[in-house]
């Protein structure tokens, strides 16, 4: 359990210094690239499906490969990274991203497609871990929280370019969807420049030991030091909360706007456009949530928009996937997504994880869960044709059981009492320095 010293409510948030916060959006780029990779196929699966004639299996394994490879590259990518050096790494797997774009740009055909998601998957998962360890290594402990979740606000933002290129393009039929992979290429080369050129400084010895003493680990990258209390807790739980919270968040992510055509009954443009609507209340309420991570209305927000989310699903789902109902819940999903989704799993991974095997446990915790959304993924087609409402129907308990681990979290993980304070209270200065 991580123990901080005391700070009164009201205190001022030490600002951060200006290269940290160019270390954590050259970090963020991979979960830029991350969540672009997964909407750009969402967003071009029907055109694929009609240009490459694709069955709806077809279409299923083509989600579920880049979901599954995500997986494995986390999996494999966060172990090398704490083997062979974090750096290393962070350099070396963005430059296998921007091979596997390519492929997927210039695919002939649906197999060559194939390849390229496997291989651009497989960078992406790598990056994942491993950038947001390079991220906790270079941040002090009271700006940690702040600096791991403005990667958050990378992948929102990967989010809305795709879409809005997606609606921009939507009547331009394949030339738009290889336009908007092709700019993965571009994005993935220039961070690959920039990461080369930057400056990352090593936590001393000193700060990894008073860490590690703090949540009671044991020092060393070795594999036993993975399957100890000290990690197997942190690991269980922030993967039961990723895992149910992502089965929803992923499914909309990659189906959202199959969704809206197939059930729905809208048209390729105004899916996309609904999508791009709500899209900036997301971008800007994830910077809110960057304000306000290294104080405790992180956690007390989670609790009142973790019922908003809930409540959103159930919206969609007592509808059907009706129009009017799928304009209501992107409304409410959009507005809670940021304080109850994937930025409170990073912030509470860095904080709780062991700091030698950082790479290595946040990787299995992505790879288990991406593999699950994978699994999610191949028969979602399927299970829409059969009846959207159930799909509908098990994703709200999903969403239900992640505000229920998310709780625990914060109780059991995170302790939230005047001597153990999550972190600096509410100073709302991102960018100063």
């Amino acid at each position: 359990m991580i123990r901080f010293s005391s700070v009164p409510e009201h205190a001022e948030q030490p600002p951060i210094p200006r290269h940290l916060w160019k270390v954590a959006a050259l970090s963020g780029m991979a979960s830029y690239l991350d969540a672009a990779l997964i909407v750009s196929i969402a967003v071009n699966l029907a055109i694929y499906r009609d240009h490459y004639d694709m069955g709806v299996w077809m279409a299923g394994a083509i989600s579920a490969i880049v979901t599954g490879c995500i997986a494995v590259g986390s999996l494999v990518g966060g172990r090398l990274a704490d083997m062979f050096g974090r750096r290393r790494v962070y350099n070396l797997d963005i430059l296998c991203y921007a091979v596997g774009a390519i492929v997927i740009t210039l695919a002939p055909n649906d197999i060559v497609l194939f390849v390229g998601v496997l291989v651009a998957g497989l960078a992406a998962g790598a990056d994942l871990p491993t950038s947001l360890a390079v991220v906790s290594d270079a941040a002090p402990p009271d700006g940690r929280a702040r600096l791991v979740s403005f990667t958050q606000v990378m992948w929102v933002l990967g989010i809305v370019v795709v879409i809005f290129l997606g609606y921009v393009l939507s009547d331009t039929g394949m030339t738009g969807a290889r336009f908007i992979t092709g700019h993965l290429v571009i994005a993935a080369l220039v961070t690959f420049l920039l990461r080369a050129r930057l400056e990352l400084a090593e936590p001393s010895e000193a700060a990894q030991q008073e860490e590690a003493a703090a949540l009671a680990a044991p020092r060393g990258i070795e594999l036993k030091n993975v399957w100890n209390r000290a990690a197997l807790l942190p690991m269980v739980a922030t993967f039961v909360y990723y895992v149910t919270w992502g089965i929803g968040a992923n499914t909309f992510g990659q189906f959202g706007t199959y969704l809206l055509v197939t059930v729905s009954g809208a048209s390729q443009s105004l899916a996309t456009g609904i999508n791009l609507a709500f899209l900036p209340i997301a971008l800007v309420l994830t910077f809110v949530f960057v304000r306000i991570a290294d104080t405790p209305w992180r956690d007390r927000l989670f609790y009142v928009f973790t019922v908003v989310q809930v409540v959103a699903f159930c919206i969609a789902s007592l509808t059907a996937g009706a129009l009017v109902g799928m304009l209501v819940f992107f409304v409410l999903y959009q507005i809670s997504n940021p304080f109850a989704g994937e930025a409170s799993y990073k912030v509470w991974s860095q904080l709780t994880l062991p700091p030698d095997t950082r790479g290595t446990t946040q990787g299995l915790t992505y790879a288990l869960s991406r593999g699950v959304f994978a699994g999610v993924a191949f028969v979602t087609p399927a299970l829409m044709d059969y009846s959207a409402s159930l799909l509908l129907w098990l994703i709200t308990l999903c969403m239900a059981a992640s505000g229920v681990a998310g709780v625990y979290v914060i109780h059991v993980l995170i302790r939230r009492s005047p001597d153990t304070a999550v972190a600096p209270a509410p100073g709302l200065g991102v960018a100063r320095t």
